[in-house]
């Protein structure tokens, strides 16, 4: 079953690059006490992904932080290094975190998968973006497949 809103996030790890390397980070404890944006995309290097779901997330950052946003982090189902490179190609600076999902456990935990077989891409997550509030869930947008509408940066200030 899909997360919902109301639900606490799943505690699993993820992994975030750092200039020292990859450096796991629990969910648990990484969403604890704080307002975060969280967004999801099939894969890093995607055409909507790096054209315009994380566009969208790095142009908006001081606009969601004025309405009470603690961070902006984006997910996808790929490992460290390719989420490194991807922030470093989107110039996403400071203005978003990159958590890698590589084996997929927190999109599988969330029920929020999708088959990308059909790609070549395999089980990924779904794309969509959420705020977490304390590590619970406060607002949810799931994309159908396909679509790119409800969760960018854009349609998130408006529910803000």
């Amino acid at each position: 079953m899909a997360i919902q809103v109301g639900d606490s996030l799943p505690d699993v790890k993820l992994v975030r690059m750092t200039d020292s390397g990859p450096e796991a980070v629990q969910t648990g404890d990484y969403f604890k006490g704080r307002r975060i944006a969280l967004f999801s995309v099939p894969g890093a290097f995607t055409p909507t992904c790096s054209a315009r779901h994380l566009p969208s997330f790095v142009e908006r950052a001081d606009e969601l932080k004025a309405k009470g946003i603690d961070e902006i982090v984006g997910t996808a189902v790929n490992d460290a290094f390719v989420m490194g490179a991807w922030g470093k190609s989107g110039n996403v600076g400071d203005r978003v975190t990159l958590l890698a999902d590589g084996n997929g456990d927190f999109a599988d935990a969330l029920g929020l998968t999708m088959d990308g077989s059909g790609f070549g891409l395999g089980r990924r997550g779904q794309r969509f973006s959420m705020v977490v509030e304390d590590g619970v869930v406060t607002q949810l947008n799931v994309e159908a497949p396909g679509e790119y509408r409800v969760s960018s940066a854009e349609h998130m200030l408006g529910q803000l």
